[in-house]
């Protein structure tokens, strides 16, 4: 089993920066990739970043250039550095593990607010 806790939300004005830290823990060996996505209420949940265990990674076009993933291997834990960030980008933001064969474990969520 793998568990992740997420760190980090909280109320920033428009322009400001966050950095969200996702946690693992347990049989993290399993882990093929780690994603940041975000919900807005009344929205589908969207993918923000991920990177895989080989160092792959990608970004959502409106997120480019602003945010950036990384990882830290001996700390098990992921993070997602978010600059210059706007209005929109209010959610509440969830780590997601991929452990493949179609399992996904999520985690508890962290609100993130901008303000304008």
């Amino acid at each position: 089993q793998v568990q992740l806790v997420e760190s980090g939300g909280g109320l920033v004005q428009a322009g400001g920066s966050l950095r969200l830290s996702c946690a693992a823990s347990g049989s993290t060996f399993n882990i093929r990739a780690i994603g940041w996505y975000r919900q807005v209420t009344g929205k589908q949940r969207e993918l923000v970043a991920i990177i895989s265990s080989i160092g792959y990674i990608s970004y959502a076009e409106s997120v480019k250039g602003r945010f950036t993933i990384s990882r830290d291997n001996a700390k098990n834990t992921v993070y997602l550095q978010m600059n210059s960030l706007k209005p929109e980008d209010t959610a509440v933001y969830y780590c997601n593990a991929d452990l493949g064969t179609h399992t996904m474990v999520w985690g508890q969520g962290t609100q993130v607010t901008v303000s304008s």
